[in-house]
């Protein structure tokens, strides 16, 4: 009997954990101007979600060094884009499924995640102006050293119970199914990659929706994907209208941050939710993202004195576009092995 209040005593903590530890990113990166400011917290909620302990000097320093060789990459392939621009996207393409199936093979999650970020970011940016790139550089390190820092110290104000163990290793794939699920996942990025070359600084965000959604893909099944994908994309936007409306009523640092917090707490709740769920946490975890992203958009719309309830429907419809996409290469590639 006392394994269930320790239980319970975890699960509160890691939510506790994660609304206060997006709430804090998202705050700081406003405040501190940060180039892209919902890259830190969407880093921080990709962190604080998939550990259950802080990361020690070592594993800091590999992910720092991941970040590097991931914009390395993706600013060698600027030329190709330029000036072979088929052979660029395809190696780009080829890059992304080996991202993701060494994700799916039991590699860290989160590095797959930071090279698919780096890759498309990186390079879509570099089309348009290298000087975009090179901020896009910038606001990728800076948003992982912050999330890094303040998953430190959300653990250090909340940490884990002692006597309860660490989140199991990750499961690898079979081969064939790896490569399956990477070949599928890497079909939902590379529309939104094509997408944002045409346009780099407008379609940023959608880059950063279609890699949540191509990570979801990877533990979504078809039967269930459209509920699951789409719900979440609608549920992300609803909760930011609200909190838009919301932050409306007093625009203040301190308000930004307390809304994130409560919101934060209401999508953890049900992420870390004792008994079984309708949904996956892959529901609420791209629920959140979504939230943060439509939302620092919004509030960088409205800084710029830009239209912020039509660049908010373009930005949705955008997003739905993109994760009707995602259902249907979902459904595609899954019927030949339902009918087999």
């Amino acid at each position: 009997m006392a394994s269930v209040p320790n239980e319970r005593e975890a699960l509160d903590q890691r939510a506790l954990r994660l609304a206060c530890g997006t709430a804090l990113c998202l705050a700081i990166s406003f405040a501190l101007d940060l180039p892209i400011p919902v890259v830190a917290p969407v880093f921080a909620v990709f962190l604080l979600a998939s550990l259950n302990r802080p990361l020690s000097l070592k594993a800091g320093l590999g992910l720092a060094l991941i970040v590097m060789l991931t914009t390395g990459c993706g600013l060698l392939f600027i030329p190709l884009l330029r000036y072979y621009a088929i052979s660029g996207v395809l190696l780009i393409s080829l890059f992304l499924f080996l991202a993701f199936r060494y994700g799916l093979r039991g590699g860290n999650n989160l590095v797959a995640t930071f090279l698919v970020a780096g890759l498309t970011m990186i390079s879509a940016a570099g089309t348009a102006d290298f000087q975009l790139a090179v901020t896009v550089v910038g606001a990728l390190v800076k948003g992982l050293l912050l999330a890094v820092l303040v998953l430190a110290f959300s653990h250090w104000l909340f940490p884990e119970p002692a006597s309860h163990p660490a989140g199991p290793a990750a499961q690898a794939l079979p081969d064939e199914e790896a490569a399956r699920v990477a070949l599928r996942a890497t079909l939902v990025v590379l529309p939104a990659f094509l997408l944002a070359l045409t346009d780099p600084a407008s379609y940023m965000p959608v880059i950063m929706k279609s890699v949540s959604l191509g990570r979801q893909s990877c533990t979504t099944r078809a039967r269930g994907a459209a509920r699951e994908l789409l719900g979440s994309t609608l549920l992300g936007g609803l909760l930011a209208i609200a909190f838009w409306f919301a932050l409306r009523l007093f625009v203040h640092l301190w308000m930004f941050f307390l809304w994130m917090l409560l919101f934060g707490l209401l999508v953890a709740r049900e992420l870390y939710a004792t008994s079984p769920k309708r949904y996956r946490p892959g529901f609420w975890l791209n629920s959140l993202v979504t939230m943060i992203i439509l939302l620092g958009q919004s509030v960088q719309d409205s800084v710029a004195g830009k239209d912020v309830q039509s660049a908010f429907a373009v930005r949705m419809g955008l997003f739905i576009a993109v994760t009707l996409y995602a259902c249907l290469v979902l459904q595609l590639l899954d019927r030949p092995r339902r009918v087999r």
